[in-house]
C-alpha cells in the first residue's frame, strides 16, 4: 500500500493501527509519502514505533519521490492536502473578508471551491503516475473537496477512483445510539454527494424505524433545545454526531423524512442562503460556530505531538492505541471484501452511471456499493426521493463547473462556480475575492500562470 500525503498525521497513525490490527495474516509493505522531508522523517519515525511495539509484520519504506515507491502497488491511498494548513487558513479567512462566513471552508462555499484549483492539478499528476507504474492497482481519495477531486479524476483519466469518507458510516451509528438503537440491527439507506448525503430509509430488525428515530427527537425536543451547545467543533466533545446540536439536520429530517449526513458543520455550507451573514442560531460560523481557529489550533497541536512522539527516545505510551477512530477505519474491512470477494457493501464516491436514475449519470455520487473482487458495484438506488435529487442540482452543477475551472486554469469558470453559490451575488466583489484567492496560492495553481 502506497499512502500518498503521509503528512496527514491523524489518519497515517490511525492506518497503521488498522493495519497492525487487521493484517487478515497478509504481510503488508506500507510506502509512506509526503512532500514536505521534515514531516515525512517525523511520521516514519512514529509509524516505525508503532509496528516495533506491536511487532508487527509489516514493512516499511518511505520518499519524498512517489515514483520511487508506486511501482507493482496493489492500492494507493490519497489523504494530501496542497498547501496543508496554512492555505487553509487563506480558504477561509479571505471570504470572511468579504462577509462569507464558512463552518469548515474545504468542500463547499468559495473555500472548497479554492482549495478545488489546488488539489486537482495534484491530483491528475499522482492519477497519471499511478496509471504508468501501477495501473492494476486499487486507488482510494480521502482528500477534499471530495465529490471534486475524484469527478475531476474519472473526467480527466477516466481512471476508477474511490473516494472514502466515514461520515455516513459514523451518522449511521450515532443515530443508531441517539435512538438507543442495536447498530447491528439498524439498516440504512444513504445517497448525496460527499458531505450532504440523506439517509432517507431505515429499518429496525426489518421494520420502517423512522418513527422509532423521531419519537425519540420529540421527546427530547419537549423538554427544549439548548442551543448553547450547536456549534461547536470536532477537537470538542461536542462532535459531528447527530443529536440536538445539529438543529437544522434534524429539522431537515422533519420536513423531508431524510437526515442529511455527516450533520450541520457541514451540510449547511450547501444551504449558505438559508444562513445569511453566516448567523446560525445566534452564533456565527467559523467564530463561534464550528471555530476555524479552533480547528486550525487542534491541527497544529496534532502535528507537535506527532513531531515529540517520533523524536522522543521513549516508548509510546501504553495507551496510545487506544485512541484511533475515524476516516481509516473502514478501508481494511473494504480490502478484505476485495481480497476475499465478500461483496460487502459500503458507502463510496463514484460515478453514478445510472445507479440513481434522478441524479446525472456522470456525476460523482457518495451511495452505498458492493466491494467484490473485480471491483466496486452501486447499488441500484431507484426509489430516491426527487425532492432530494432535485436539492442536490445546484451543488452538482458548481462541482461540474469547479471541475472544469480546475483543469483548464479558466478564471471566468472560477467566478462562475462561486457565483452559482449565491454566496455572494455581486460580480465585482466575487472577482476581486477570486484574485485575491488566486493571488494567495499562486505557487499552488500552474494552470491559472
Amino acid at each position: 500500500m502506497v499512502l500518498i500525503g503521509a503528512g496527514s498525521a491523524m489518519f497515517t497513525q490511525g492506518l497503521v493501527s488498522d493495519l497492525i490490527r487487521h493484517s487478515h495474516g497478509r504481510q503488508w509493505h506500507l510506502a509512506l509519502v509526503d512532500t514536505d522531508p521534515v514531516t515525512l522523517d517525523s511520521i516514519a519515525k512514529l509509524c516505525s514505533k508503532m509496528i516495533q511495539a506491536k511487532q508487527a509484520d509489516i514493512e516499511l519504506s518511505y520518499s519524498t519521490e512517489r515514483q520511487e515507491l508506486l511501482g507493482n502497488a496493489d492500492y494507493v491511498v490519497t489523504t494530501i492536502g496542497v498547501g496543508g494548513r496554512r492555505a487553509w487558513e487563506q480558504d477561509v479567512l479571505i471570504p470572511r473578508k468579504y462577509g462569507v462566513f464558512q463552518p469548515v471552508g474545504d468542500t463547499a462555499m468559495p473555500g472548497g471551491i479554492s482549495r478545488a484549483m489546488r488539489m486537482i492539478p495534484a491530483l491528475l499528476d499522482i492519477t497519471r503516475d499511478i496509471m504508468k507504474y501501477c495501473p492494476n492497482a486499487y486507488f482510494f481519495n480521502y482528500s477534499n473537496p471530495m465529490t471534486a477531486n475524484c469527478r475531476a479524476i474519472h473526467k480527466a483519466t477516466g481512471f476508477p477512483v474511490i473516494g472514502l469518507c466515514h461520515g455516513v458510516h459514523d451518522t449511521h451509528n450515532a443515530l443508531a445510539d441517539y435512538a438507543g438503537l442495536d447498530r447491528r440491527q439498524l439498516t440504512s439507506y444513504a445517497v448525496g454527494i460527499n458531505h450532504l448525503t440523506f439517509l432517507y430509509k431505515f429499518f429496525y430488525h426489518g421494520q420502517d424505524a423512522y418513527p422509532l428515530l423521531m419519537d425519540k427527537y420529540e421527546a427530547i425536543k419537549r423538554e427544549g433545545i439548548d442551543y448553547q451547545n450547536v456549534g461547536a467543533t470536532f477537537a470538542e466533545p461536542e462532535s459531528e454526531s447527530p443529536k440536538l446540536s445539529d438543529p437544522f439536520a434534524w429539522t431537515f429530517m422533519e420536513q423531508h423524512r431524510a437526515y442529511p449526513a455527516p450533520g450541520d458543520r457541514h451540510i449547511t455550507e450547501f444551504f449558505a442562503e438559508r444562513f445569511p451573514e453566516g448567523r446560525y442560531y445566534g452564533k456565527r460560523f467559523g467564530i463561534d460556530a464550528y471555530s476555524f481557529e479552533k480547528v486550525i489550533a487542534f491541527g497544529d497541536q496534532i502535528y507537535d505531538q506527532v513531531f515529540q512522539l517520533a523524536q522522543s527516545p521513549d516508548p509510546l505510551p501504553a495507551s496510545f492505541f487506544d485512541k484511533f477512530a475515524g476516516e481509516h477505519e473502514q478501508l481494511m474491512e473494504i480490502i478484505e471484501s476485495i481480497e476475499q470477494d465478500e461483496r460487502k457493501t459500503f458507502s463510496v464516491n463514484m460515478p453514478n452511471r445510472g445507479a440513481v436514475p434522478n441524479l446525472p449519470s456522470d456525476a460523482v455520487l457518495e451511495l452505498p456499493a458492493v466491494a467484490t473482487g473485480s471491483g466496486f458495484a452501486a447499488l441500484q438506488m431507484r426509489d430516491f426521493p426527487d425532492v432530494l435529487a432535485q436539492l442536490l442540482a445546484k451543488p452538482i452543477a458548481i462541482t461540474e463547473l469547479t471541475v472544469q475551472a480546475a483543469i483548464t486554469g479558466d478564471r471566468k469558470l472560477l467566478v462562475e462556480a462561486i457565483l452559482t453559490g449565491g454566496y455572494l451575488n455581486d460580480r465585482p466583489t466575487v472577482e476581486k475575492m477570486t484574485d485575491e484567492l488566486l493571488q494567495a496560492h499562486n505557487r499552488y495553481l500552474p494552470q491559472f500562470q
